[in-house]
């Protein structure tokens, strides 16, 4: 185990933590860079209906968020967290390998399913790691998330130009591939030990109160969690409605890339933006222009259009996601740093599961219309974030200003 020094620099940390770490990134956004966009091309492929796409794209959310947070608490307690990525993506390849040979309803589901359970933990376990760097050694969470980011626009770019070339068919030998990545950097990913109570970096406040248990928190993660489901629309469907616009599998990669594209930036300006807003307000502008967003999404403003409206979403998810880890650190320990991730990718994932199924039912029904209903859902969530803002028992009223934490 690497002993852990306390810098607001990260001078203390491993030499190769932020490498390690942004590697860990790129492996399973690499594998949602084709899935996100293309596996629903995939399935209308084959002749599913919009029914059968929304159910087997949404059960295995709800699988997945009943699975991450159980292994996130067991992560917690394990004496290196990496050697759960390990399981997590060599199960994950089967279910890939499995998907060539089945084509039908009940075998695609199946197995779709079972992959959403194994591959659940990635994402929090490495998010929990990464967390635990900024935590001991003061590092800057968006230089090393912004690389996944990075990794998912390379994925979706590649991937879109060679189902241009040869067909969805190209889906899962690219979805296998990225597999793969993801058992190799589960080997290579950093191991740091059991998770501390100790190691806050000095621009970041000790986290107090009860953690998970703080009501404020909680419903923050419920309100970003409704906020986040409003994508459902565009996840499942928008590369089919852009397809069925004329677009090519190029100009579809390069609409799902411009999305990550301004994540990055986002990414990258992270600790400037932190330094100059407070998460509450990165979380709650997110919100409102998710709500413009999805106003405007049904209207067809051609490529250059969609385009702009793609880069939105370096507000709409980046700015909420960033302020949310801020919250998290803030708020929990690092011995529950696991465990709330997890509890995060479980809210969003069962809001965003439930709005998926809904958005089959929604799309065939209403067709484009249905943003107009994710613009509803997505106020409904901005509501819980301002009503989560207000029961925070830290906050104290002086000379008619607001001091808050983080």
């Amino acid at each position: 185990m690497i002993p852990a020094q306390n810098s607001p620099t990260g001078e203390g940390a491993p030499p190769r933590f932020r490498l390690l770490s942004a590697l860990s990134y790129c492996a399973p956004l690499l594998v949602n860079g084709i899935v996100l966009p293309f596996f629903p091309v995939w399935l209308a492929g084959h002749s599913f209906s919009d029914h059968e796409i929304g159910v087997i794209l949404a059960v295995p959310m709800v699988v997945r968020v009943l699975v991450a947070p159980v292994v996130a608490m067991i992560a917690d307690r394990t004496k290196e967290r990496a050697d759960v990525l390990l399981w997590s993506g060599g199960l994950s390849l089967l279910t890939a390998v499995a998907l060539y040979w089945t084509t039908t309803f009940w075998p695609v589901f199946i197995v779709f399913t079972l992959q959403g359970a194994t591959f659940a933990p990635y994402v929090p376990v490495v998010e929990s790691i990464v967390i635990s760097g900024v935590r001991r050694w003061g590092l800057d969470y968006g230089s090393m998330r912004v690389w996944g980011s990075i990794a998912f626009i390379v994925s979706t770019l590649v991937g879109g130009e060679l189902i241009n070339q040869w067909g969805g068919g190209m889906v899962l030998p690219i979805m296998m591939f990225g597999f793969i990545m993801t058992v190799l950097m589960a080997i290579f990913c950093p191991r740091i030990g059991p998770t501390r109570r100790r190691g806050q970096p000095i621009d970041l406040p000790a986290a107090t109160g009860s953690g998970l248990r703080e009501p404020h928190l909680l419903l923050l993660l419920i309100g970003v969690a409704v906020q986040q489901s409003s994508h459902a629309v565009l996840n499942a469907f928008s590369s089919i409605y852009w397809h069925h616009l004329g677009f090519s599998g190029t100009e579809v990669g390069l609409l799902w890339s411009a999305g990550v594209a301004s994540e990055v930036t986002v990414f990258f300006l992270s600790k400037r933006l932190s330094r100059r807003f407070d998460a509450w307000t990165l979380i709650r502008f997110g919100c409102a222009v998710s709500v413009c967003r999805w106003i405007l999404f049904p209207m067809n403003t051609g490529f250059a259009g969609f385009f702009l409206l793609q880069c939105f979403h370096g507000f709409t998810y980046a700015f909420v996601h960033t302020g949310v880890q801020r919250r998290i650190v803030a708020t929990v320990q690092e011995t529950q740093e696991s465990s709330a991730q997890g509890a995060y990718f479980f809210y969003v994932g069962m809001a965003m599961a439930l709005m998926t199924l809904a958005s089959g039912y929604l799309y065939a029904w209403l067709g484009v219309v249905s943003y107009y209903v994710m613009a509803v859902v997505a106020f409904a969530g901005l509501g819980l974030v301002i009503f989560a803002y207000y029961l925070q028992p830290q906050r104290l009223v002086s000379g008619g200003k607001t001091k808050e934490a983080a």
